[in-house]
């Protein structure tokens, strides 16, 4: 019999109507009473750990920790583990865990629905039946999500939709899974682990995202760079700084690089990804300064990768910059040119 631990955090999935709407108040034990197929099977043990129940709107790093360190604690007991989770940050999560567990060689499966499980029309007890039978399953591995059917690398899901059913997608980067009446069929095998499984919990969360729009006012740069140590440009296309920001963001740079701070470019095209190199607009600034560019990762990974590198690397830039270049759970397949 093959051992899991749902792990509950709350969502959606757990959610009940209330006067001022819905709100997670389902417990662990309540959530595995509706669907009492899979309990009543033999050939999976499920047991449940509920470690808080929240909206994932209110989730943020700590909670990521608390996740982990649940994970840690049970770890040589199961045979793999379910996050129930909310759908809003999701993402969020999923990139996070797949940093900050590394080389797991027993599966991490996140979950939800866009529907609480108690309802009569409800994606949840689907999305929980699939979750456990993949985390059950030998082959599986690593972080991931499952949702709607679909198997997803934790560092590639992006929630697409806000109220359907096919909520997440796969960014830049193939499903690994799909699950059909209760079996699995896979699209790409797991990676075998390189090294012992290791647990991080500690991370920098001063990171800002700064999303451009046209004719966004340079004054900004000076307080984002004073107030946080990294910055994600959201840039348009495959990047590059406006004209009109040109100047002061070079000024910035010039006067910050030597105080740690980080800037990596991004892009707020979901698909295809970043490429400095083929506008002038990318080139001049990324030739000048060596920037770090997220190229095909999804926006959740970058952050999160970020938030763990610069709590190992301190100020060491150079170390950053090579750590993120590194493939983690296939977080990043085009690299340019880049030396790593």
């Amino acid at each position: 019999m093959r051992k899991i631990l749902l792990v509950c955090t709350g969502g959606t999935i757990a959610s009940k109507k209330s006067e001022n709407g819905l709100a997670p108040e389902l417990s662990a034990k309540e959530l595995l009473s509706y669907i009492p197929d899979i309990i009543s099977s033999g050939n999976i043990g499920v047991h449940s750990v509920q470690i808080f129940n929240i909206d994932s709107t209110n989730m943020t790093p700590s909670n990521w920790c608390a996740i982990v360190e649940t994970i840690e604690k049970y770890y040589d007991e199961y045979d793999g583990f379910v996050v129930c989770h909310g759908t809003d940050t999701m993402a969020y999560t999923s990139a996070a865990l797949s940093y900050m567990i590394r080389n797991s060689l027993k599966p991490i499966v996140i979950t939800g629905s866009q529907k609480p499980i108690d309802l009569d029309i409800t994606d949840g007890r689907k999305n929980l039946t699939d979750s456990i039978i993949y985390a059950a399953d030998e082959e599986s591995s690593g972080v991931s999500i499952v949702f709607d059917g679909n198997v997803i690398a934790g560092t590639r899901a992006k929630k697409m939709r806000a109220k359907s059913y096919n909520a997440f997608y796969s960014v830049n980067f193939p499903e690994l899974a799909v699950i059909r009446d209760g079996r699995i069929i896979r699209y790409i095998n797991p990676e075998i682990p390189k090294g012992d499984v290791r647990f991080y919990k500690e991370l920098n969360e001063s990171v800002i995202v700064l999303k451009l729009i046209p004719g966004l006012s340079p004054d900004i740069l000076d307080y984002l760079f004073k107030n946080y140590d990294c910055i994600v440009i959201e840039s348009f296309g495959v990047g590059g700084i406006p004209d009109n920001m040109f100047k002061e963001f070079c000024v910035q740079m010039e006067k910050r690089m030597s105080e740690g701070k980080i800037v990596v470019m991004a892009t707020q095209v979901v698909n295809e990804g970043s490429n400095m190199e083929i506008y002038e607009v990318g080139q001049r600034i990324k030739k000048a300064f060596n920037l770090i560019e997220a190229y095909d990762m999804t926006l959740e990974a970058t952050i999160t990768k970020l938030m763990l590198l610069m709590r190992l690397y301190k100020n060491d830039y150079e170390k950053i910059r090579r750590a993120f270049y590194e493939t983690v759970n296939h977080d990043i397949l085009y690299k340019g040119d880049e030396e790593i």
